[in-house]
């Protein structure tokens, strides 16, 4: 509670009057405390599940006349936007390697050990952890064969934008025709580890 007073005195200065006026205030304690609540609430909708991969994944070899390998990794970025914790797996399957005479076999393509996985730039995730087994083959075919399952996320895990590495060991036999090899990958997310 304030209190105002006001006060209006008069002066003389020569022959010119001038009014000065003063004001105070005071506040009075009422030794009285107010306070309201108020309720809050937060609307958080679900987004989507989806995954993104580079266009191109490259391997690259001399031959030498022995069977050799080479790697080439693959990010994978999966984003759980879904707030579900219910989980996802990744499946890839993809065509034959050919080149224009020749073909490597369809089992050529191994993942060897599990992907690593780290969640993005200015995401706070919770990494993915599953229980897919490895080495597991990359099916291959003159048409893609059914996809297997590369890696997943068990449930309550892998939400957020995070991305999977694997590393692909390519087999190269010594007796490969020499030449430009392609193949067509498909990598699909779903929902359920």
């Amino acid at each position: 509670m304030l209190e105002l007073s006001a006060g209006l005195k008069l002066k003389l200065l020569g022959a010119t009057a001038v009014a000065v006026a003063s004001l105070s205030v005071v506040q009075l304690s009422t030794g009285v405390a107010s306070a309201s609540s108020v309720a809050a609430t937060a609307t958080i909708g679900a987004g989507t599940l989806s995954v993104s991969v580079p266009a191109t994944v490259g391997f690259s070899d001399v031959l030498n006349g022995l069977d050799q390998t080479s790697t080439a990794s693959l990010a994978i970025d999966v984003k759980d936007a879904t707030g579900s914790g219910a989980g996802w797996n990744i499946t890839a399957t993809s065509t034959q390697f050919s080149s224009a005479s020749s073909a490597l076999a369809t089992n050529s393509v191994t993942l060897l050990s599990a992907p690593s996985v780290a969640c993005d730039s200015g995401a706070t995730c919770t990494v993915a952890s599953g229980n897919v087994s490895y080495p597991m083959t990359l099916p291959a075919g003159s048409g893609p064969p059914t996809a297997s399952k590369l890696f997943n996320a068990a449930a309550s895990t892998g939400l957020g934008d995070q991305t999977v590495t694997p590393v692909f060991t390519l087999a190269i036999p010594a007796s490969t025709v020499a030449g430009s090899y392609t193949s067509t990958w498909t990598v699909t997310v779903q929902s359920g580890p």
